[in-house]
C-alpha cells in the first residue's frame, strides 16, 4: 500500500499528514493542523515574517505527532511531499527545506506538490468521490478559478477572477463591517439573523477588449466597493448599520455569482458534475445553492469534506499519492519555492532541472 508523508506550509496554516491508498481508495491514517489564525487577527491579515517564524515552531511538532499516530518509521513510506508554489516564499521555504531533508535522510522521492492541485486532488478524501471528467470551482482567500480537470491529471483553467478571490472579498467586507478576521465564517455566522434581499449589489463582470463580456471569469472589486459605499450613505444617513442584512446581502451575492458562472461554464463544455474545493467552498450559503440549483438543472454538486476544504496536508498528500501511482518518479531535491507558478506548469515541477 504506498504512503506518504505530506506537510503544507503555503500561508497561514502548518499542517502535516500520513496518507495511504489502499485497494484504490484514500486513507487519511493521521492528520494535524496547526492555525496561526489568532496570532494574525491582531493585524487582520497575514503576516509573512510571523507566519514563516511559527511554521518552523510548529512542523517538527506536528510531524512527530503524525508519526506517532501512524505507528510508521519514516523507512516505511513510498514518498515525502510538500507544497512548493504558490504561496508566501518563506513559508513554503519551511515546508519544502523539511520535506526535501526528510526524503533525502532516509532516500525516498519528494514530490512538490502544487498549492492549487492540492486543492484540486481535496475531493479525493469524500467517501463516494466523482469521477473525472468534472469542472471544479477552486474558491479560496487567495484563489477563484475554474478548471476542467480530466483523465490523468489533465487540468485546464476556464475561467478566473481578475481581481480579489472571494475569499479575499470576504475578508475585506469583514472588515469593513468591524468583524472578525478571517471574515468568511465571521460574514456566515452574522448574515444568519439578516436579509439577504433587502440591499442590491452589483455581479462584477470582466470586460473583453472587443466587447462583451469574459462569460466565466469573476471580479469582486467593484462589490467590494459597492459595499464600501453602501456603509458609508447609511453612516451618513445617522442610521444604524444593519449589520445582518449587509453581511447576508453581500454573502447572497457572492453565492450567486459563483454558482451561475460555474454552472453555465459546466453546461457550455457539456461536464454533468461539478466539484467546489477551498476554503470559500465551506460557506453554508454557497454550499445550499449549489446544490439546489445543480440538481434544477441536472447536474452533480460534490464538495471537499469541511475538514479538507482550508488548507491541510491530507489535500497534498492525495495529489502527490496519484502522482506516485501514476509513475511519477518524483521532484529534484533541488527544486526550490515559488510565490507564483501557473496550474498549468504544474507538470514542470517533476522535469530535471527543476524550474525554480
Amino acid at each position: 500500500m504506498p504512503t506518504v508523508l505530506a506537510l503544507e506550509t503555503s500561508c497561514d496554516e502548518s499542517a502535516a499528514a500520513v496518507l495511504r491508498l489502499n485497494n484504490g481508495c484514500l486513507q487519511v491514517v493521521a492528520s494535524r493542523i496547526a492555525s496561526q489564525v489568532e496570532k494574525h487577527a491582531q493585524w487582520g491579515g497575514v503576516v509573512p515574517e510571523v507566519a514563516s517564524r511559527l511554521h518552523v515552531e510548529a512542523l517538527p511538532h506536528l510531524v512527530e505527532e503524525v508519526l506517532q499516530e501512524a505507528g510508521q518509521s519514516m523507512a516505511r513510506f513510498d514518498a515525502v511531499a510538500a507544497t512548493v508554489t504558490p504561496g508566501l516564499a518563506g513559508a513554503l521555504m519551511v515546508g519544502s527545506v523539511t520535506g526535501r531533508s526528510l526524503a533525502a535522510l532516509h532516500a525516498l522521492p519528494f514530490f512538490g506538490i502544487h498549492h492549487l492541485e492540492g486543492h484540486l486532488a481535496s475531493v479525493r478524501l469524500a467517501e463516494h468521490p466523482p469521477r473525472p471528467p468534472y469542472l471544479v470551482l477552486l474558491v479560496s482567500g487567495g484563489h477563484t478559478e475554474l478548471i476542467r480537470v480530466g483523465a490523468e491529471s489533465e487540468m485546464v483553467r476556464l475561467g478566473r477572477s481578475h481581481d480579489d478571490a472571494a475569499g479575499e472579498a470576504f475578508d475585506k467586507v469583514g472588515r469593513l463591517l468591524g468583524l472578525a478576521y478571517p471574515g468568511g465564517p465571521a460574514i456566515q455566522a452574522l448574515a444568519a439573523a439578516g436579509d439577504s434581499g433587502r440591499f442590491s449589489l452589483p455581479k462584477g463582470r470582466v470586460s473583453k477588449p472587443g466587447g462583451g463580456f469574459h462569460s466565466y471569469d469573476f471580479s469582486f472589486s467593484g462589490l467590494k466597493t459597492a459595499m464600501l459605499r453602501l456603509v458609508q450613505a447609511l453612516s451618513e444617513a445617522g442610521e444604524d448599520l444593519p449589520r445582518a442584512d449587509l453581511a447576508a446581502s453581500f454573502e447572497q451575492v457572492v453565492a450567486d455569482v459563483l454558482v451561475e458562472r460555474s454552472l453555465l461554464c459546466a453546461n457550455d463544455q457539456g461536464l454533468k458534475t461539478v466539484v467546489m474545493v477551498g476554503g470559500v467552498a465551506a460557506n453554508r450559503r454557497l454550499r445550499e445553492l449549489m446544490s439546489k440549483r445543480g440538481q434544477e438543472q441536472g447536474i452533480e454538486v460534490h464538495t471537499a469534506p469541511l475538514q479538507y476544504c482550508t488548507d491541510n496536508a491530507a489535500m497534498i498528500g492525495a495529489a502527490a499519492l496519484q502522482r506516485l501511482v501514476s509513475g511519477d518518479d518524483g521532484s529534484s531535491l533541488e527544486l526550490g519555492v515559488a510565490a507564483r507558478w501557473p496550474l498549468d506548469k504544474a507538470e514542470d515541477l517533476y522535469h530535471s532541472p527543476p524550474p525554480f
